[in-house]
């Protein structure tokens, strides 16, 4: 996909704009009565440059049958031109069908999985799919059921859904993009979403800099020889590598939570020691103690806390 043809997407940032923050895209609310089928998929959970993607498709259960004859699949089953192709068909029936995306920044991806107590990837998939079902409730469908693809223990994350939502009837399964159509559509949104985001990724650290011979210095290094965005790429480890500033590290689509990330700042980027003055005494009283006094800090010592098993 090209820049222009990246920006021709809706549910991307407009030309220009830098993806700095996560946010949602709402397509119009269609208007046939319901109740509705809605499917959920996601683009872009393994790369490591760019944004994740979640995408939900909804339309009528009466109007299962259409649905069928569209040609929604699994896109990564699809050319490029077909799921542009199809996206242009979900925007074309304003009464039948409906979709939305929450797209999940790289650095909100890192900054959760770094945080202490982390927030795992599951986790935030999880969260930015009951997002995006309380938002097609919230203006006024009725969903009678909901199909999603997942991966890991579906039986446990299908109860978890169907706890969020009495009433809804959830089928969570691996491979739920080429078992059902309206799942597939989903596919497509979250797909074609993602990979405009990437292609017409803009720098807003060229934006921010002043300098023009670092900002002609890292645009030539900043070129759009991505690859697949995936870490076993050669050509976006290549990338990955050449966009490293030793300093700053890298720019903000690349997700710095990656193993692979890791490993190339610990050997190439500057090492970096924090100092903090003053604060060496505070540290040490909340350390753990050792021996009989394992667990024990020097504050919950001169406290007189103690552990105990039952209140």
């Amino acid at each position: 996909m090209s820049r222009t043809s990246a920006s021709l997407v809706p549910s991307a940032p407009g030309p220009s704009s830098p993806l700095t923050n996560s946010y949602t895209y709402h397509s119009s609310t269609p208007t046939a009565p319901g109740p509705y089928i809605l499917g959920v998929d996601e683009a872009g959970r393994g790369p490591v440059l760019g944004p994740l993607v979640y995408g939900v498709a909804y339309c009528p259960v009466s109007w299962k049958t259409d649905l069928e004859q569209l040609g929604f699949a699994d896109s990564k089953t699809l050319t490029p031109e077909k799921r542009a192709q199809l996206l242009r068909v979900l925007n074309s029936d304003h009464q039948n069908l409906g979709w939305s995306v929450r797209v999940i920044s790289p650095q909100a991806i890192s900054a959760g999985m770094l945080r202490i107590p982390p927030t795992n990837l599951n986790k935030q998939s999880q969260d930015a799919t009951v997002l995006l079902i309380r938002d097609v409730l919230q203006r006024g469908l009725q969903l009678s059921e909901v199909y999603v693809d997942a991966l890991g223990n579906t039986t446990t994350y299908e109860a978890y859904l169907s706890s969020q939502f009495p009433g809804i009837s959830f089928t969570v399964t691996t491979k739920a993009d080429s078992k059902f159509k309206i799942v597939g559509a989903a596919s497509v949104a979250a797909k074609v979403t993602r990979d405009a985001c990437v292609d017409g990724w803009t720098f807003e650290e060229l934006i921010e800099e002043d300098d023009n011979v670092v900002r002609s210095s890292r645009e030539e290094n900043w070129n759009r020889e991505f690859g697949s965005g995936y870490p076993s790429d050669p050509k976006t480890q290549t990338w990955v590598k050449n966009s490293l500033d030793p300093t700053f590290g890298f720019p903000y689509i690349v997700r710095f939570s990656w193993t692979t990330v890791k490993v190339i700042l610990e050997k190439s980027a500057h090492s970096v020691k924090w100092i903090d003055e003053g604060q060496e005494s505070l540290m040490k009283a909340f350390e753990g103690g050792k021996g009989r006094e394992k667990d024990r800090c020097i504050v919950t010592k001169d406290l007189g806390i103690q552990s105990i098993g039952t209140l």
